[in-house]
């Protein structure tokens, strides 16, 4: 889940989700569909350049207030001249990035904790030795994940597109210097990820319902795939060889499995009903895909190569975010505490420890006076998960040996936070997916 929506109303957010869900209105070709902040007219009138529903139906006015794009371009890919890097241990996919395996890539990087905050428009940086701000960084206007590049030399800031009248922004951070680069303009740069042979950036433009491929330095575009049956489509993961990649449909309830090889939508897998799915992540041998569901409180099971759902797992009040321990055996679920899309204020907001191999929970650590754990990494040497605290306007910490947690307070809404720099040979995108 994303955004600030707490100026959203029930009936105003009921139109977003239909209108989103309105697959029969969306042109593939041309017209894509509009933002959940501006379902309202009143709204797009001030948002988004002046779109106006003119009392059409929802229909008339996904095509009205669409983006023309023009018809889909071949893909316009460099020559394969990288491979897909094969796991260190075929076993565990987590392998090359266990506690302290760092590149040569990033020596002389800055050891920090990049925190994009949606309110203030800023990224907070922090210390993490010391568990203090101490920067606070101009980037883009809506900043909401830091995403590590696949060659480990720049930091992304992506954005938001909502809050700037159908634009957005991505900005390079320097991780040796940690500061801002000048930022490129793309049509929606919600979430960010990497092919894993390093071809590619995928822009998850989630808005228009596309994965826009581009090059990983310029942002040029290469093409895109259209996935109009995906609304809401946000986070990913990846298949061990790198043939495929699986995407969660946020307000879908459902999952789209992208041919990275032919680079086609390959399918698409409607979820059990009642359900929300957020973040997702593979297990060590690449069998299963564990996907956090925001509105069942836990992880629905995905067989990746045969892509149908197996089994769930309960969790906590609004599971979301999905990191693994650097030995590979633990999933470290942030359970929001909510089911409120807009937030709540110190919420039921908890972390769970998940065995993947078996899989159980093995523990679940609470926050003292409640929270709202979001997203965010593991520290390199694996010590500590650090998570933004969306609605409560505050990082956390959390001890990985006994659950305690530290409190930093940032203001407004922290978001996609990173921990920089991470063990890994390369970088899938979104805050670290290392291999």
């Amino acid at each position: 889940m994303k955004r600030q929506r707490a100026w959203i109303g029930g009936s105003i957010l009921a139109l977003a989700i239909a209108v989103l869900g309105s697959d029969s209105a969306v042109d593939t070709a041309q017209s894509f569909t509009i933002p959940t902040a501006c379902a309202n007219p009143a709204l797009c009138a001030s948002l988004c350049g002046g779109f106006v529903e003119q009392g059409r139906t929802e229909g008339d006015f996904v095509r009205l207030a669409s983006y023309q794009l023009g018809a889909p371009q071949p893909m316009d890919l460099p020559a394969a001249t990288l491979s897909t890097p094969a796991p260190v241990d075929p076993k565990n996919v987590y392998a090359g990035a266990g506690a302290g395996m760092f590149s040569p890539a990033v020596a002389g990087q800055l050891s920090r904790v990049y925190s994009p905050n949606l309110i203030t428009g800023k990224v907070d940086v922090i210390d993490p030795d010391t568990f203090k701000v101490i920067d606070s960084l101009d980037a883009i206007p809506s900043p909401q994940h830091i995403v590590p590049s696949w060659d480990l030399q720049t930091l992304w800031v992506s954005g938001d597109l909502s809050y700037r009248g159908g634009h957005a922004d991505v900005a390079p951070i320097d991780p040796k210097t940690g500061k801002v680069g000048k930022p490129i303009d793309v049509p929606d740069s919600y979430n960010l990820y990497f092919t894993p042979d390093g071809r590619s950036a995928i822009m998850v433009a989630e808005a228009m319902r596309r994965l826009e491929f581009r090059d990983p330095h310029t942002m040029a575009l290469q093409g895109y795939i259209a996935t109009p049956r995906c609304p809401g489509i946000n986070h990913a993961d990846f298949a061990p060889d790198g043939s495929y990649a699986i995407f969660t449909c946020e307000f879908g309830d459902a999952l789209a499995k992208i041919d990275l090889v032919h680079h086609t939508l390959a399918g698409m897998l409607a979820l059990t009903p009642g359900g929300m799915p957020q973040d997702i992540r593979v297990s060590p041998d690449g069998s299963v895909f564990f996907v956090a569901d925001l509105l069942k409180d836990g992880l629905v099971l995905v067989a990746g190569d045969s892509f149908r759902e197996i089994g769930f797992i309960k969790t906590g009040v609004g599971a979301h975010g999905l990191y693994p321990s650097r030995d590979g055996t633990k999933l470290y679920v942030s359970n929001r505490g909510t089911h409120n899309i807009a937030g709540v204020r110190n919420g039921q907001g908890s972390v769970s420890v998940v065995d993947m191999t078996s899989p159980r929970v093995l523990a679940t650590w609470t926050i003292p006076g409640g929270g709202s754990p979001d997203m965010g990494n593991i520290s390199a040497d694996g010590k500590w998960l650090w998570l933004s605290g969306r609605y409560d306007g505050v990082i956390y910490a959390f001890d990985t040996d006994d659950g305690s947690v530290k409190t930093i307070p940032v203001g407004g809404m922290p978001h996609g936070l990173t921990v920089w720099p991470q063990p890994g040979r390369y970088s899938l995108g979104h805050t670290g997916v290392m291999r």
